[in-house]
């Protein structure tokens, strides 16, 4: 860990604001790290060498300096902390962006590993991997079990029309960043639009629960839930096949999309939806659908970053492939969507 300000993080200033909010938290002068992986909010690991928290706040020049997904991430994750579902205890929010120049909030550190690649499970072995994939589903119905009502969090979204808006949401995003012809993304769209199922009761929904997204300890147990910035109250049989759809197998190789599937000893997506199925007792019927709105979905999400790419907006390595993966997923979609 550096004792220098890693970006987006003034170490000092951060250590005045516990100091008079949670007077004799912080022993010690602090140090952190960015913890890579996340979606787009920033994480760090902070210590003052006897205690450790996590700092998460929106990511660098984020232009809407309000504490609205911060105060949502703080607040389910708080909501759930009486509830089965395992996730941090959280410290505090700060929605003033002069402290850090954007909201904040501090959780516990929770001991565990995110698994983001298949190179990552092998080690532990097939019947390692698979006791902790297999893990996902009985966490999941966990969270869909949770009464909102029961937790504070009967107002933390809009069940109601839930499917139709995300798919308006997603298609609106498509335009935005359509850029060159994608053969059979309109035909997804529209397969989609036609065949919308009845949505189950709602429930908390994570947005984009996946094995990288939880922590996993050395006894191969989940210890925590991560990255709720996605949250709210809708359809819970879109967590699942989100779920469903990075458990398929992939036919594209060295992917720039991380996945764990190719893992000896990954559960298939079916052995997934079928132990969810059993532990929460929904109907499952129509997982097809659900699955080919999570492939409908990222190939989107990728096509936005293939369209930066494009602009140069992006850093890194591994984006000039990113537009090559967008046909991939716009197929599994179809195939999967005319499967009913």
């Amino acid at each position: 860990m550096s004792e220098q300000n890693p970006p987006g993080l003034d170490l000092a200033r951060l250590a005045t604001h516990l100091e008079r909010e949670r007077p004799g938290l912080v022993r010690g002068p602090l140090r952190a790290e960015v913890v890579h992986g996340g979606r787009s909010n920033l994480t760090y690991r902070v210590t003052d060498g006897t205690g450790r928290w996590v700092v998460r706040r929106p990511p660098l020049g984020h232009v809407l300096a309000t504490a609205h997904d911060m105060a949502r991430e703080h607040r389910v994750i708080s909501a759930l902390r009486s509830t089965p579902v395992p996730v941090p205890e959280t410290v505090l929010l700060c929605e003033d962006p002069d402290v850090l120049g954007a909201p904040f909030y501090v959780m516990e550190h929770v001991e565990g590993t995110p698994y983001r690649t298949a190179a990552q499970l092998a080690p532990l072995g097939p019947e390692r991997t698979r006791e902790i994939v297999l893990a996902l589903p009985g966490t999941l119905a966990a969270l869909h079990e949770v009464d909102p009502q029961d937790v504070g969090l009967g107002d933390f979204g809009r069940p109601e029309g839930f499917l139709e808006r995300q798919l308006r949401r997603w298609t609106k995003q498509l335009e935005a960043s359509r850029s060159r012809d994608l053969p059979g993304i309109d035909a997804l769209r529209d397969a989609l639009g036609s065949t919308l199922p009845d949505s189950p009761r709602p429930t908390v929904v994570h947005g984009d629960y996946r094995l990288d997204n939880v922590l996993v300890d050395a006894d191969d147990r989940i210890t925590a839930v991560l990255d709720w910035e996605m949250s709210t109250l809708g359809d819970p049989l879109t967590d699942l096949g989100l779920l469903a759809m990075y458990s398929e197998r992939q036919d594209v190789p060295d992917s720039p999309v991380s996945t764990t599937s190719g893992a000896p000893g990954h559960p298939s997506a079916g052995e997934l939806v079928e132990r969810y199925a059993r532990l929460s007792g929904r109907d499952v019927s129509r997982i097809n659908w659900y699955t080919a709105f999570a492939y409908f979905k990222l190939a989107v999400i990728l096509e936005g970053i293939h369209y930066r790419f494009t602009l140069g907006r992006t850093v890194g390595a591994g984006f000039d492939r990113i537009g090559e993966l967008v046909p991939v997923f716009i197929d599994n979609g179809l195939t999967t969507v005319r499967k009913g």
